[in-house]
């Protein structure tokens, strides 16, 4: 076994976030990203991680939710950690037994609020939008069984002005999940090596 962490990145659209931690990880001494997968073919992400020489997988969700091939594929690649990037499929029991406490996902809200099935991207801003909360953030967390409600690693905040709308929202946790998102993978992974 190599002495390096070993990520695979799991990610459902257009992977800004993905590719923000590709960068991050460039020549890093610890810490390869080996793996792109995809639920989603037309998923933009898979192009990012040709730009990065990252190998790609695409599957379905008889694959995902029937079988183990997935989990074969994390095997085959030596995965240590895995990290959500806009992955919007509930992780399967078997891969959380896989990985304990080795899966992180993030969210753009700070949770509790604006968290569960069915929340995620524009659908969250507009949540926010519409509830006439002053300030939003990203949480990062591990992930378990249910959607947003693993152990929270980090939050950061950001102002929501009245004047903003869910796109302004969007613009500003962008931000944040760019900045936070690769140095807290880099810390969780550190402090949980294999």
């Amino acid at each position: 076994m190599s002495t390096q962490s070993r990520i695979a990145i799991f990610a459902s659209g257009s992977g800004s976030n993905a590719e923000e931690i590709f960068k991050y990880f460039q020549g890093h001494a610890s810490i390869e990203v080996v793996l792109l997968l995809s639920n989603n073919p037309e998923a933009y992400a898979l192009e990012r991680a040709k730009k990065f020489h990252i190998p790609t997988l695409v599957f379905n969700r008889k694959q995902w939710r029937e079988s183990e091939i997935v989990l074969e594929w994390l095997k085959e690649k030596e995965i240590t950690h895995v990290v959500l990037a806009g992955f919007l499929w509930l992780v399967p029991v078997y891969l959380i037994r896989a990985f304990p406490g080795k899966i992180i996902n993030i969210h753009p809200a700070l949770l509790p609020k604006f968290g569960g099935k069915g929340m995620y991207g524009m659908k969250v801003h507009e949540a926010v939008k519409a509830s006439g909360d002053t300030e939003t953030g990203i949480t990062i967390h591990e992930v378990n069984e249910q959607y947003d409600e693993g152990k929270i690693l980090h939050q950061s905040k950001c102002v929501v002005t009245p004047n903003d709308s869910p796109n302004d929202i969007a613009q500003k946790i962008h931000q944040l999940e760019y900045v936070h998102y690769p140095r807290i993978i880099e810390q969780w992974i550190k402090s949980n090596p294999f």
